[in-house]
């Protein structure tokens, strides 16, 4: 039997934050004028104790740099919430919109500030499952 940390139970996980750092996010040669070094850093501390974020290695939508992924909690899943990827996710007013949207639910329990709509994209199954799987 595997017992769960106190306090710690499915429904309480938090949405978690997958942040591209592949071969083109977080290249200053392909996105120059972006602190890409400082992006991962200033989400995390925007997001603590909300959601853990972590950087993955190239994600397969090079097009869309630099990308980043929300994963709904246990809680906005149960209620219909999917991964939500953006693209273009090249400045701080961004971050502090994604930011506000994870600390108020995120996926499934918040809706997202409007102007997230336009970072939102569209990827294949293949690279959907690869992150998910």
């Amino acid at each position: 039997m595997i017992n769960k940390p106190a306090g710690r139970t499915a429904t309480a996980a938090p949405c978690r934050v997958t942040v591209c750092r592949g071969c083109c996010c977080g290249d200053a040669a392909k996105i120059p004028g972006v602190d890409h070094t400082g992006q991962i850093p200033r989400l995390r501390a925007a997001l603590e104790g909300a959601a853990p974020v972590r950087a993955s290695e190239c994600l397969d939508v090079c097009d869309q740099a630099n990308v980043v992924v929300v994963q709904p909690s246990a809680a906005g899943r149960a209620a219909g919430g999917r991964p939500v990827w953006l693209g273009l996710v090249n400045d701080d007013e961004a971050l502090a919109d994604i930011a506000a949207w994870i600390r108020a639910g995120g996926p499934g329990l918040a809706e997202p500030p409007g102007v997230l709509d336009l970072y939102a994209i569209t990827v294949s199954r293949r690279v959907r499952e690869g992150l998910e799987g």
